[in-house]
């Protein structure tokens, strides 16, 4: 059992990596990552969960998911933003007809996820 334990412990820190990358990196879902970083934990070390669940950065996501809550409009912007500039700026660093194409449905499937996720509402600004 304990080394099943620490199967998911490492796979959470993977997770969590990835999703920490992800915030820079265009293809890299955080969320998913972050989430699934939450699962491993929850199944192996809930003092981890809890660290995780309590961070500044991370720890909203994971609230909302678990409670259904959505995300806010500034955060949906803001994704979209970073997402199309980070796509724009790899197709036009790179220059490639494949790449482009690629690059492109990937954004334009991130970009249909992103807006057809509930939308947070709560407080003056919708954040």
């Amino acid at each position: 059992m304990q080394l099943k334990k620490a199967a998911y412990v490492a796979a959470g820190f993977v997770a969590l990596t990835l999703g920490t990358a992800g915030l820079v990196v265009p293809l890299l879902p955080t969320t998913p990552l972050v989430l699934l970083a939450a699962f491993f934990f929850s199944k192996s070390n809930k003092r981890l969960e809890a660290w995780l669940c309590r961070s500044c950065i991370f720890g909203p996501f994971i609230e909302n998911y678990r409670t259904g809550q959505g995300i806010g409009i500034v955060h949906k912007v803001a994704t979209l933003v970073f997402l199309w500039a980070g796509l724009g700026t790899t197709i036009w660093l790179l220059d490639q007809l494949v790449l482009y194409i690629f690059l492109s449905c990937v954004g334009v499937g991130v970009t249909t996820h992103i807006l057809l996720m509930k939308t947070k509402r709560s407080g003056v600004n919708g954040d």
